[in-house]
């Protein structure tokens, strides 16, 4: 996308100091001017004079006040550039855009010229206030946007216009551009880190020998010393630690207390008080404070964006799985290379193998077998054969197949990964906001603390006054408040994604790490959902094999679950049938080998051959579905079916039961096979022929009696009770509706990865607590010393930059898959 055409040419040249009220940019002589909040502001050209407006007519002039830096320059956009409009194009739209219901679509936009939260403010704000948009979200800290609106209201381009209006670039996402912004934000990070970690080194070189002379140094000397801190830290006040007072301007505007307001204080104090004695060649400097204190701080900083650029970056690495080009087959069986973008639903591709699959699809010809560990966390390669499901970014490993393209662009799993995990990200834990507000009435406290504090040491002792104050500024500092839970939460969602677990939900694992009673669907969930053939009961002179060839060789017509389960027990091993007749609800008749033969339910066979089934069959176990076969003679097999319990169903029942928790099964089915499932898999409690208000109630009688539920479920039936259950839980293979109700879902096929996410959540509460605990201990400890005169500013620098220091080290321990999984 192109900037927008500025409305009157070149900005007029410029050559007064004067900053545009909208970008900062030199005004000039001609100046357009601009009312905000009713004072008359000066801007730089016709565009910024536009833009300016545009914010203030929309009722959005608070912008201003919050901003923490200029906005980007307007590029002259002052209405919807005609250019717009290439965006409503269908063909377009489809690699970008979802439905997301009857006239409904979503767009993934990523947005240029975000400096600040305030900038987050103005544009969710303005395109939230457009007719037909129903949700806006912009994410920080990847610069995406998630836009829904009504196409029979709004367009995509009106949209892209509203925000092109404020200023900003709106462009469809792309992994490329998001991930040279994280490159550019972490690369200035470190060159700050580094010039206060030079600084540092060099200013204690030239401290050290003041504090080892203890007064002895000549005065020529010791000003000397103090000079040549003050050039080694110029830099750092000036420009390393800027961060700090950006994010403290910021909080003032707002006319609220954040962590950066201390520290701030304390920076500018210090080097304020340390220029002071340097100018009057007298006095104690704390430039080494300055200068350790920034590099400490910048340092524990620098690991927490480490932590959430990993997230960050795994969702890059999900985007850009998908190839940009495929090769799409022609009617003659050729092929021709294409953009990936250009596929539609229905097209056939093949997919050779080493290549990466472009689109979801389904295998029409040809056997291989697909990595999925990045999608999926499931290391072991998956088979793959026609009629098979094929995920988009999974790359193919064997053989050569052919696919039909079911769906593009934004309607795939991959995206709707990403998209969920976008949702995580957004949202904060409950006791990430307790500590957030914890740290800001401890902020204030601790300021109306100081200044008490410097009233009584100025009448004590006015000398030390001042580093007194700078002692409690620095060490009492609340950033391990609020570093402690969401560097653990941020470390621990990325190790359950790599290990296969997707948590869709901010609040999710504190949730799950509090769950006392886990209550699971049956069909689907803690069974394969399919019929399979448990035993088979011969009646006449045929064997169990042959019984099984000649019932697959009439189910082979068929598509129906049971037909499907007999020709996989049979292995392909059938003879041909003719004449065959499929009767709905009842069976199938056919002939083999000129014998008239029926497969289906006893009494549809009964009718061939008017015989009643030997009386110790008559009843079989009703937990068991009854497929007969037989001739115009009589019976020949029983074919016992039933839906097979996952072979790790019974290790995850014992390991929640590990866990302390206790277990339910829940299920539409009857009472007696949902009895036989739970006596199976030991589970105590169950409820068969549950309706979903069945389900619904039993789980509300468990929260009125103080449980909380943690409710596992695939269908579309298990919804209600997912969305009323604390914590919900959807396995990968789980209808659409399922998994978006969910807040965790279990993308690899495996139920024990469940019981290690468990004690993953316990283990990262655990460490949440312990992060927090040693937060407020040592401001405990540490406010009464500094108080007292007992911390000099150098030692309130290391003190407190380590603890935060350590709270992210700690939190990092979540970060590995196998660490985060251990009990």
């Amino acid at each position: 996308m192109t900037a927008a055409t500025p409305i009157s040419g070149e900005r007029p040249a410029t050559d007064s100091a004067a900053g545009c009220f909208h970008c900062g940019l030199p005004v000039g002589n001609a100046a357009f001017p601009v009312r905000v909040e009713g004072e008359e502001r000066r801007s730089c050209c016709r565009g910024c004079q536009a833009v300016a407006q545009t914010i203030v007519d929309n009722g959005l002039g608070a912008y201003y006040r919050n901003r923490t830096a200029p906005a980007p320059p307007a590029r002259g956009a002052a209405a919807v550039p005609a250019e717009l409009g290439v965006y409503d194009m269908p063909e377009v739209q489809r690699n970008f855009v979802r439905d997301a219901g009857e006239h409904e679509k979503e767009a993934s936009l990523l947005i240029d010229g975000v400096t600040c939260a305030a900038c987050i403010w103005l544009i969710e704000q303005r395109v939230a206030r457009l007719a037909g948009v129903s949700a806006v979200s912009l994410n920080y800290a990847t610069r995406r946007a998630r836009v829904r609106w009504d196409s029979g209201v709004t367009t995509l381009g009106a949209i892209l216009g509203a925000v092109a209006g404020l200023g900003y670039l709106a462009q469809p996402y792309d992994a490329g551009r998001a991930e040279e912004r994280l490159r550019r934000e972490r690369g200035i990070l470190l060159w700050r880190l580094f010039i206060a970690g030079f600084s540092m080194m060099q200013v204690m070189m030239y401290a050290v020998p003041v504090y080892i002379a203890g007064g002895t140094m000549t005065p020529d000397i010791e000003q000397l010393m103090r000079i040549a801190s003050f050039v080694l830290t110029l830099p750092v006040a000036l420009w390393s630690a800027v961060p700090f007072y950006d994010g403290a301007w910021r909080d003032l505007r707002r006319s609220r207390v954040g962590m950066d307001v201390p520290v701030t204080l304390g920076i500018v104090i210090a080097f304020a008080a340390s220029v002071y004695a340097t100018w009057t060649a007298s006095g104690t400097v704390y430039f080494d404070s300055v200068s350790m204190f920034v590099f400490l701080l910048l340092g524990a900083r620098f690991l927490e964006m480490e932590a959430r650029a990993k997230a960050v970056r795994t969702q890059e690495r999900l985007v850009r799985l998908v190839p940009a080009t495929a090769e799409r087959m022609l009617g003659d069986g050729t092929g021709e290379r294409v953009a990936a973008a250009a596929l539609r639903p229905g097209d056939l591709v093949r997919v050779r193998p080493g290549e990466a699959i472009p689109a979801d699809g389904v295998v029409v010809e040809g056997s291989s077998k697909s990595d999925e560990a990045l999608l999926t966390g499931e290391s072991r390669p998956v088979a793959k054969r026609p009629g098979d499901r094929l995920t988009g970014g999974a790359m193919n490993l064997d053989g050569v197949v052919a696919m039909r393209v079911t769906r593009i662009g934004e309607d795939t799993v991959l995206a709707g990964i990403v998209r969920l995990m976008d949702r995580a990200q957004a949202e904060k834990p409950r006791i990430a906001q307790l500590a957030d507000r914890v740290a800001g009435w401890f902020v204030a406290i601790l300021l109306l603390l100081t200044l008490a504090t410097f009233a009584v040491w100025w009448q004590i002792d006015a000398q030390r006054a001042l580093w007194i104050v700078v002692s409690m500024l620095v060490v009492t500092c609340p950033c391990a408040l609020s570093l402690a839970t969401p560097a653990a939460l941020t470390a621990a969602t990325g190790a359950a994604y790599r290990a296969g677990v997707l948590v869709t939900r901010g609040t999710a694992l504190e949730t799950l790490a509090r769950a006392t009673h886990f209550v699971f669907d049956k069909t689907g969930t803690l069974t394969s959902g399919r019929m399979a053939l448990a035993d088979v009961k011969t009646l006449a002179a045929e064997t169990r094999a042959e019984c099984l060839a000649l019932a697959a060789a009439l189910e082979s017509w068929s598509e129906h679950p049971v037909g499907l389960a007999l020709v996989a027990a049979a292995n392909g091993a059938h003879p041909v049938a003719g004449g065959v007749r499929a009767v709905t609800g009842r069976g199938i008749e056919g002939t083999v080998g000129g014998r008239l033969l029926r497969v289906g339910s006893p009494q549809f066979v009964a009718e061939l051959h008017g015989q009643a089934l030997p009386g110790d069959l008559e009843c079989v176990p009703d937990a068991i579905a009854v497929v007969a076969l037989g001739d115009e003679r009589g019976w020949i097999a029983l074919f016992l079916l039933d839906d097979v319990v996952r072979h790790d169903a019974a290790a995850l029942v014992r390991g929640l039961g590990n866990c302390g928790a206790q277990v339910a099964l829940l299920s539409g089915d009857r009472r007696q096979r949902v009895a036989h499932t739970a006596f199976e898999l030991g589970i105590a409690e169950f409820l068969g022929a549950a309706s979903p208000e069945d389900k619904l109630a039993y789980v509300e009688q468990l929260q009125v009696r103080g449980a909380v539920v943690a409710m596992v479920g695939d269908g579309v039936n298990d919804a209600p009770v997912l969305a009323r259950a604390q914590v919900s839980i959807a396995p990968g293979g789980g209808t659409e509706l399922a998994q978006v109700s969910a807040d965790i879902i279990l993308l690899a096929d495996r139920l024990d990865v469940l019981a290690d996410t468990v004690r993953a959540s316990r283990r990262t509460l655990r460490v949440i607590r312990q992060n927090l605990g040693w937060a407020a201990a040592y401001n405990a400890v540490a406010l009464p010393l500094a108080m007292a005169g007992l911390v000099t500013p150098l030692v309130a620098a290391a003190g407190m930059s380590a603890s935060s220091l350590l709270v992210v080290l700690n939190a990092l321990r979540l970060a590995s898959p196998k660490s985060s999984m251990e009990p």
